[in-house]
């Protein structure tokens, strides 16, 4: 169906269910964009289906995601805004530095390559996956402790909690193993094309208290766009951790985000 609405896709990072988006896409949807947040392939359509079935997402990488949301794009009227957390925010840099997008924002974005250094706590995190080769190929989940130093950090424990049993379920191991290698590997599916002067513009924001992707890590990435005319901003979070789209505090967020979109016209 044709709609004169703009476009808006979310997409999700590891460990965290497509829906958890729902009350971003509802927002957007009452700001006059058309936003839907599909899951990434081998999603299963819930938190507890995809719990029950983590062999259904075992397996897939970076390439694997990018295409999929590339497919989808490629069916609508017009290029969307694409909004991605943790490693949906290095897809949604992928789309736009493709050219696929109409801009990005890309909420503590997983490292692209070029990104050197990497937090002990960032580390800390991937560890869970990268500990074991064999988790290249299977599907990883966290477990109550795990999400609570990735995501609940900046949280009360109760919160917390409540955001693992609500919207944590396994995700693939092969993204971190990328992401651990990219800057060794020159066709990296982790490269983004940070230098394109064609592209949309860009947000990129950090949570200050993030244990997943410490702030180094987008300071970092916010520098590797110097070189290209396009527009790159930065906004930071001093207090904020991981779970910035998700927890009890999600509205500020989004609502910068909106902001944000319109003071660069969409």
């Amino acid at each position: 169906m044709t709609t004169d609405r703009l476009p808006v896709v979310f997409v999700h990072g590891l460990w965290l269910h497509a829906d958890s988006w729902s009350p971003w896409v509802e927002l957007f949807r009452d700001a006059g964009y058309d936003a839907q947040a599909p899951g990434w392939p081998g999603d299963s359509a819930t938190v507890e289906e995809t719990r029950a079935h983590p062999e259904r997402i075992a397996g897939i990488g970076i390439d694997a995601v990018v295409s999929h949301y590339a497919e989808l794009i490629r069916g609508l009227d017009t290029p969307p805004v694409v909004v991605g957390h943790s490693f949906g925010g290095l897809i949604a840099q992928r789309l736009l530095g493709e050219n696929l997008a109409a801009a990005a924002v890309a909420l503590d974005p997983a490292p692209i390559k070029g990104v050197i250094y990497l937090p002990p706590s960032s580390l800390r995190v991937a560890s869970v996956a990268l500990r074991n080769p064999a988790n290249r190929s299977r599907a990883v989940a966290l477990s109550r402790d795990q999400f609570r130093y990735g995501f609940g950090n900046a949280l009360p424990e109760r919160e917390s909690d409540e955001l693992y049993e609500r919207w944590a379920m396994p995700s693939p191991g092969r993204p971190l193993f990328e992401a651990a290698v990219a800057n060794l590997v020159r066709s990296s599916p982790a490269k983004v094309a940070t230098g394109n002067a064609g592209r949309g513009p860009l947000l990129l924001t950090l949570g200050g208290q993030d244990h997943t992707v410490g702030p180094a890590v987008v300071r970092t990435t916010a520098k590797l766009y110097r070189r290209s005319p396009a527009v790159t901003d930065l906004k930071e979070y001093p207090d904020r951790g991981h779970s910035l789209g998700i927890d009890s505090g999600w509205r500020t967020i989004a609502d910068d985000v909106l902001a944000w979109l319109k003071s660069r016209g969409f």
